[in-house]
């Protein structure tokens, strides 16, 4: 696997809006089911538990099957290659920021 497919994984499953939607209430529980994630979404079941494969094929949320339901929970450390990507862009941004603080400072003395 080359080095941009982690990072390309998390942004492409977490750039679909209810999938994002789905994550957030992962991340809000401690560990949640395909039911409880269902009731009050507007989403049907079978969509619901495609976001789940998504978000797990990108490594941001794992599972534990007890019985007859399965139980889902944030993995946090699948969110590492997005937080590297922005900190690469975060340091960029605040050296161009510095570069145009002191040319503006050049230009009205």
């Amino acid at each position: 696997m080359n080095e941009a497919a982690p990072i390309n994984a998390v942004m492409r499953a977490l750039a679909d809006p209810t999938r994002r939607a789905v994550f957030e209430r992962v991340v809000s529980s401690d560990e949640i089911t395909v039911v409880e994630l269902t009731r009050g979404s507007g989403v049907t079941q079978g969509a619901i538990s495609q976001h789940l494969k998504s978000l797990k094929q990108a490594g941001l949320v794992t599972e534990r099957p007890e019985g007859r339901n399965v139980y889902y929970r944030a993995q946090p450390e699948g969110l590492e290659p997005l937080v590297d990507w922005m900190s690469h862009y975060g340091v960029f941004w605040r050296e161009r920021f510095a570069n145009l603080r002191t040319l503006l400072k050049e230009i009205d003395p």
